[in-house]
């Protein structure tokens, strides 16, 4: 498996990421993640339509808060765009922040079994065995077309660039 030391950091702390760096024109690849309701969802499962996955550390913390909450905004402007936020946070976690936040346009998912989707697409910090923050658009035949591994874990990432390059794809 891929090792990518010090591929982000946090509060300036070098962290090891594994799987391998994404780029734009690359193919989705395949993972498994849970659904709310304990179900699996396959990469396969999301396809044919326009996707923005967002990798959070956690629903519980300020940045992800603020993250998800602004794609769930974003996302109603968005008709056509399904946009996924993967954490390891357990699905019932993520269920409660999802009611208590209000959040009910994105689709929470956990990568907490296996940590398939951080391998897959380079998120899965090592050590620590939370998500890398980054945001991925995939359009509806799989393919990657916009990346974004946000260097510091603490840091928002460029919503703009991201809903921009989503609109694109429609």
């Amino acid at each position: 498996m891929e090792e990518r030391a010090a591929a982000v950091t946090m509060k300036g702390s070098p962290l090891t990421v594994l799987g391998p760096a994404r780029k734009a024109g690359d193919k989705l690849p395949d993972f498994t993640v849970v659904d709310n309701g304990l179900q699996p969802v396959r990469a396969g499962d999301t396809s044919g339509k326009v996707r923005i996955i967002a990798a959070v550390p956690s629903l519980d913390t300020p940045v992800c808060d603020r993250e998800t909450r602004r794609f769930n905004e974003a996302a109603s402007a968005l008709g056509g765009v399904e946009v996924l936020v993967v954490s390891t946070d357990l699905p019932f976690a993520q269920k409660r922040w999802c009611g208590a936040a209000g959040v009910n346009r994105v689709r929470t998912l956990s990568d907490y079994q296996t940590g398939s989707f951080g391998v897959a697409m380079g998120t899965l910090i090592k050590d620590l065995r939370l998500e890398a923050r980054a945001v991925f658009v995939v359009d509806k035949n799989d393919v990657i077309r916009y990346v974004e591994y946000v260097p510091e874990i603490g840091a928002d990432p460029n919503y703009d660039a991201a809903l921009e390059a989503a609109k694109k794809l429609l």
